[in-house]
């Protein structure tokens, strides 16, 4: 890790049983060994530990019987897609070392939200000592203080009683994020006209809100995000886009970040253009109808598929396992179509192999994409 100081944001608490005797190093091992090229580069444990983004595993275990069981704590300092995404992957596992296993998620702590409350408990033992040790002028200074902070908590607006800051009734523009965390964090940098959708379908306040007011739809850098972004601009009269940065979410972006997210905003109609554009690329590949009705079958499987040109299948096997058959491969392969993230190493492959389509779960960030390979994710194909 380099000497860098890791700060985990999530425990993931993670209960197995082996039908044997083992130990730790045989449960680590089982850990990295059967998760690797599960998630794809982006994902693999031993580079996010290698970069700080996950801590120290720490196994305890009790051998009784002839079986072990015990626990598995993951440190996380990734965002909450990703580290469900690793506590799933943990939960593949059915073999340490010769013997069978299982592994189960028991909790993710939010190990933020319990220092939060800590923090909250601490301030107010120092509030309430603090007023009834100062002086009567000072007291009334307090209160002034706090009846004008009051004014920037969060409203309810609407029907659906939606979060809000306590400008949106009033302001010309609005700021439509996901959730609730997302309008406290802008409130907290002084945005006070954000309003959250609160799920997801999207609310008749917003819709109609976006008809009256000039509309910034400011959602998370994931697919989730997209998602969202796709429903709104559909339903709604959105006027600008803004997106926070890849892997990230509003609610945990700095004063800095949120500026140069809402100051490089494209025009809605611009984002609609490039969606057009790309599902017609999709629609240019002719992708079978069996094909989209396997999609849905894979879907949340971690499986892949391998088809010839055409379109007949030629095997299917755990995604773990599929940059190893490709490199192996002796088969004309056309395209792939697997429940994961297509990345770069799984593009460079598939282009040494002269394989012309991959359509994944998402697409992770790509440095170079070969002109004559098409990507598309199961969301594009099944709209």
């Amino acid at each position: 890790m380099g000497g860098a100081v890791f700060s985990a944001k999530y425990n993931i608490r993670i209960h197995f049983e082996v039908d044997g005797v083992v130990e730790k190093p045989d449960v680590i091992g089982a850990i990295f060994g059967q998760t690797e090229g599960l998630l794809g580069d982006e994902l693999d444990l031993r580079e996010l530990q290698r970069t700080g983004r996950i801590g120290r595993i720490q196994v305890h275990l009790e051998v009784k019987s002839g079986k072990t069981t015990g626990e598995v704590v993951i440190p996380s300092s990734l965002g909450r897609i990703e580290t469900a995404l690793i506590a799933a992957a943990v939960e593949t596992i059915d073999k340490v070392g010769p013997c069978t296993a299982k592994f189960l998620l028991k909790d993710i702590e939010d190990l933020r939200e319990e220092k939060r409350k800590r923090v909250i408990e601490r301030a107010k033992e120092i509030l309430l000592k603090w007023e009834q040790e100062k002086i009567p002028e000072t007291r009334e200074i307090i209160e002034k203080i706090l009846r004008e902070v009051k004014t920037a908590e969060i409203i309810k607006f609407g029907d659906e009683e939606l979060p809000a800051g306590p400008d949106v009734p009033h302001s010309d523009t609005i700021i439509i994020v996901e959730g609730r965390a997302d309008v406290i964090n802008l409130l907290k940098h002084g945005y006070r006209n954000a309003i959250a959708i609160e799920g997801t379908s999207i609310p008749k306040t917003i819709v109609e809100l976006s008809r009256k007011k000039k509309a910034i739809a400011f959602v998370d850098g994931d697919r989730a995000g997209e998602l969202i972004l796709r429903e709104l601009v559909q339903v709604a009269d959105i006027d600008f886009i803004a997106r926070a940065p890849p892997g990230k979410e509003v609610e945990e972006l700095t004063a800095k970040e949120i500026a140069k997210c809402l100051s490089n905003t494209i025009p809605a109609d611009q984002y609609i253009a490039q969606l057009e554009k790309a599902r017609a690329k999709i629609k240019l590949i002719h992708v079978p109808e069996k094909v989209v009705s396997k999609i849905k079958e894979l879907t949340g499987t971690l499986k892949a598929v391998l088809y010839n040109e055409n379109w007949e299948e030629i095997s299917e096997l755990p995604v773990r396992e599929l940059i190893e058959k490709l490199q192996k491969l002796e088969e004309k392969v056309q395209a792939i179509v697997f429940d994961g993230v297509i990345t770069q190493r799984l593009v460079d492959i598939a282009n040494e192999k002269n394989i012309r389509i991959i359509i994944g779960a998402r697409v992770g960030h790509l440095t170079k994409r070969p002109l004559g390979i098409t990507l598309a994710t199961f969301n594009e194909l099944q709209q």
